[in-house]
């Protein structure tokens, strides 16, 4: 029985990692800089959670793991690293972790956390008791990590910091490939050469899934399969100079459950496709889902219990998470901290709210995202009638010499009601002051704009009481 010290548990990425091991039967202990809601999981599952970093609590520990954001200074790794324990970052802990069992890693700039779930949840349906590494808690399963006594280990294959290097998949899934954190790649050209490596890693005789609808994966594909590697695709569009995605949603359409139906089944199958419905928004959930179908037939598993499984999948925290409705105002927290995935989700939104008033309250997440995908930003919220932007999420980031902040990105936005709030507490004023009846709020945070939403619930039931 190792004893296992994680510095940062309190993060999505690590909390689960602990999780997975006190199932296992391993010591856990950690440390963060808060009681964050997920280290209070860890911490009631039976981990023993530090609030502050200290030297001290590492005492008894045979390894320790770092979060991406704890730096080399931080009191525990010195600690250990005098101590001659050894210390690792995510990458070099994960081929550990899912030695001996099939891996399915799941990666992509979007969509890669409701891709990871949908999966579990469905193999769990199916009766395969998958191990699972989810990058948000899963509504249906109530967590974000669990160790099966099953064959395959679904794994969301986080980018950042080149975390999913440390894979070696079975099955290797890629929704997109879209320039992203260029604090870590700088250019374009960077992040897609870390997804060929990625690529690279795959077993032999193992297969890559990809979505033909997205140039960057597409691109990734097309080299993979020139490297000798099986290549498997899925989609909604013929693309011109490619044959029909291996795998489709025939006739998507809106359905009472304010999701899409459609039809799905192999490339040129004679069959009859298998019926899906869908309750998660968007036409970017049935590219997800369509990604879960695709691996469940690889796997042999029938499509028809799978399809249904899928139907019963209702969301993972913070995508498109329904916090409440108070006096006709309907509050809605969301992940969307990218340009693509901010357009994409109030696309869903307006699709499943047609008749409401949409506000768009977005909270920027780091200095060096909002500066280099600042184009992209200014572009993406045609589908609200009001856009509020909060200040920038710092992160793990300092403001830049040059003083770049929230205002300067509102004066970018092209929206005719574009309005800078500041900080969460005058956000929520504004909103008091302005939503009505009929009102849709959509926080869109990878930070801790969520607190947004609980406050305007409160503050909605006190106007209206």
């Amino acid at each position: 029985m190792a004893h296992v010290h994680l510095i940062g548990i309190g993060g999505s990425g690590l909390s689960a990692i602990a999780l997975l091991l006190l199932e296992r039967g391993e010591v856990v202990s950690g440390s963060d800089r808060t009681l964050s809601p997920l280290a209070q999981v860890v911490q009631a599952t039976g981990g023993r959670v530090s609030i502050g970093h200290r030297a001290e609590n590492i005492a008894g520990a045979d390894m320790v793991l770092r979060s991406s954001a704890i730096p080399d200074e931080n009191p525990e790794v010195q600690a250990a690293l005098a101590a001659g324990i050894p210390v690792y970052k995510r990458a070099e802990f994960l081929r550990h972790l899912t030695q001996g069992q099939q891996v399915i890693a799941v990666a992509g700039t979007h969509g890669k956390t409701t891709t990871t779930a949908m999966l579990a949840w469905m193999l769990k349906c199916l009766g395969q008791d998958p191990s699972y590494i989810i990058g948000g808690v899963s509504a249906n399963l109530g967590n974000n990590a669990h160790a099966g006594a099953g064959p395959s280990f679904v794994i969301e294959a986080d980018e950042y910091d080149r975390m999913f290097l440390g894979l070696r998949p079975d099955i290797a899934v890629v929704t997109n490939v879209e320039h992203d954190h260029p604090d870590c790649f700088p250019t374009e050209e960077d992040f897609y050469q870390a997804f060929r490596q990625f690529a690279s890693q795959i077993v032999t005789g193992g297969r890559l899934v990809g979505c033909l609808d997205h140039p960057g994966a597409r691109r990734l594909m097309s080299e993979t399969r020139q490297n000798g590697l099986e290549v498997i695709s899925y989609g909604l569009n013929r693309w011109l100079g490619h044959q029909g995605p291996d795998y489709s949603a025939s006739n998507p359409r809106p359905n009472q459950r304010g999701g899409f139906d459609f039809q799905f089944a192999p490339s040129g199958a004679s069959q009859v496709g298998v019926p899906v419905s869908l309750q998660v928004p968007g036409m970017h959930n049935v590219t997800n889902a369509l990604a879960a179908l695709t691996v469940a037939h690889l796997l042999g598993l029938p499509l028809p219990q799978a399809a249904l499984a899928l139907g019963e999948y209702c969301g993972t925290g913070r995508r498109f998470e329904l916090r409440g409705e108070v006096s006709g105002v309907t509050v809605i927290d969301d992940y969307a901290h990218h340009p693509t995935e901010i357009q994409t989700t109030l696309a869903a939104a307006r699709a499943r709210f047609p008749q409401h008033t949409l506000w768009a309250v977005w909270q920027p997440h780091t200095y060096s995202r909002t500066r280099s995908l600042l184009e992209g930003f200014t572009k993406c919220f045609a589908d609200a009638e009001h856009v509020l932007v909060i200040d920038i999420y710092a992160a793990r980031e300092s403001q830049p010499a040059d003083g770049f902040s929230a205002r300067q990105v509102v004066q970018a936005v092209q929206h005719p009601s574009v309005h800078y709030t500041g900080s969460l507490s005058a956000t929520v004023r504004y909103l008091l002051e302005h939503v009505q009846a009929g009102s849709v709020v959509m926080v869109l945070s990878a930070g801790d704009a969520d607190q947004v939403s609980g406050m305007l619930l409160v503050g909605l039931a006190e106007r209206s009481g």
